[in-house]
């Protein structure tokens, strides 16, 4: 259990130095097309999950679903400003709506977990 964790905590901090990384050589090429930094970060969140997968590490649904969302966004916005399509996406705030929509159903499924969880114990205490 320990060595999982410490694995986890070590993905996580590869994770988070690959952001950084990734966001620092973004910000120095402005040349870059529009959607490049959107697309290595949903790589590092699904090549952390990948990770974690890899070495049978329960993976996190909320950077699986971020990671996705960015890569699949991220490569809308190359192509668009690769293939000069008139389209435009705007990717900030839809990211944000999506992880306000992760949190919130995750806080609603914890509820349910917990009501249940307190249902089943009063359950047994009754018996």
């Amino acid at each position: 259990m320990d060595n999982t964790r410490a694995l986890n905590r070590k993905y996580e901090t590869i994770a988070w130095g690959a952001f950084f990384i990734w966001l620092g050589v973004t910000n120095l090429f402005r040349g870059l097309p529009d959607g490049t930094g959107a697309v290595g970060i949903g790589v590092i969140l699904l090549g952390l999950n990948l990770a974690r997968y890899a070495s049978k590490i329960p993976t996190s649904g909320v950077t699986l679903f971020l990671g996705a969302l960015a890569l699949i966004l991220g490569a809308f916005d190359v192509a668009r400003a690769v293939l000069r399509l008139e389209t435009d996406l705007p990717f900030f705030p839809l990211l944000l709506i999506a992880i306000g929509m992760v949190w919130l159903l995750r806080g609603v499924n914890e509820s349910r977990t917990n009501k249940r969880m307190v249902s089943t114990n009063r359950e047994r205490i009754n018996e």
